[in-house]
């Protein structure tokens, strides 16, 4: 039986456009939940931003004629991928409301290196020792930025990486989700999870809810729309192509990170965050690279599962 090898690189193209518009959503996301974090508390920013997004693929899916609840919704992968964005967008809504956009940003860049590490150990892609020697460099990367021991070291900056660690796990969770559960029911599971996260902070802060003003609720409304576009962007790029080969071009998003830091939030460029991005992204690209030298060499003829 010969494989479609041209229909898989056309799925890894599609993937990746997909996973780059994704990452320009998501950095828009982050500028407008910073924004809003100067104003309204983190519990507040999530309920909002959760109902907002969880009402808009609410309304998406019943258009489409799909079910809000089917079993599936409820499938071990699912639960897990539920509990994964807890976590994420807690620690990393967290991490942005205290420390600098462009500093979350570079560490959030570490979760490709998570996901393909977690690709060749739960889904059994091939990823050869050159592609762990690059994930290994990477995560040096992330502790070069954060810097743990340094008089400089932030407990803060851990938020991040609690936050990038739960948005791997939701990614290879939404590889593993069932093809039932579409890409509407997984946002809007998804965003319900954001609910879930806010309600918790707020109640351990115990924070009262203030009424938002017409700045903090636009920057919300902003961050809603931003943030449903990327979902989408990203559920199709994590569903098209191999995860290994889509997951490295969610470096773009540094890019739009940094930018927005510097542009918006008056950052400044430390030189050990610097370092730290150029071994993130040199790592990234290399398994980029690696994953399509591996491809190109894979043999035409296979035998058929049975």
């Amino acid at each position: 039986m010969i494989t479609d090898i041209p229909d898989a690189r056309s799925a890894n193209v599609t993937g990746a456009l997909w996973m780059i518009a994704a990452m320009a959503g998501f950095a828009v996301e982050d500028a407008f939940v910073k924004g809003a974090a100067q104003v309204l508390p983190v519990g507040q920013i999530l309920i909002m931003f959760g109902l907002g997004g969880a009402a808009i693929f609410a309304i998406v899916a019943r258009l489409n004629h799909e079910p809000l609840f089917t079993p599936d919704v409820l499938a071990p992968a699912m639960r897990f991928r539920m509990v994964s964005e807890v976590v994420a967008r807690l620690f990393f809504v967290l991490a942005l409301a205290t420390i600098p956009l462009s500093v979350a940003t570079v560490i959030l860049q570490a979760t490709p290196l998570v996901v393909v590490a977690g690709a060749a150990i739960v889904f059994g892609e091939r990823v050869g020792w050159r592609r762990w020697v690059a994930i290994l460099i990477g995560m040096a990367g992330v502790l070069v930025i954060v810097q743990p021991g340094a008089d400089s070291f932030s407990a803060l900056s851990l938020l991040a990486v609690v936050g990038m660690l739960g948005f791997a796990g939701r990614d290879l969770a939404s590889r593993a989700a069932p093809r039932t559960v579409g890409t509407s029911i997984l946002g809007l599971y998804g965003f319900l999870s954001v609910v879930v996260a806010g309600t918790l902070i707020a109640i351990w802060q115990g924070d009262a809810l203030p009424r938002p003003d017409l700045r903090s609720a636009l920057f919300v409304a902003g961050a809603v729309m931003a943030g449903v576009c990327a979902y989408s962007c990203l559920m199709k790029a994590m569903r098209t192509g191999e995860v290994s080969a889509v997951t490295p071009f969610r470096y773009c998003r540094l890019l739009f990170g940094i930018g927005f830091g510097i542009a918006i939030f008056g950052e400044e460029l430390r030189p050990s965050m610097l370092l730290g991005s150029v071994l993130i992204l040199a790592s990234g690209l290399f398994i980029m690279w690696r994953g399509r030298q591996v491809g190109a060499k894979a043999p035409a003829v296979r035998a058929p599962r049975r």
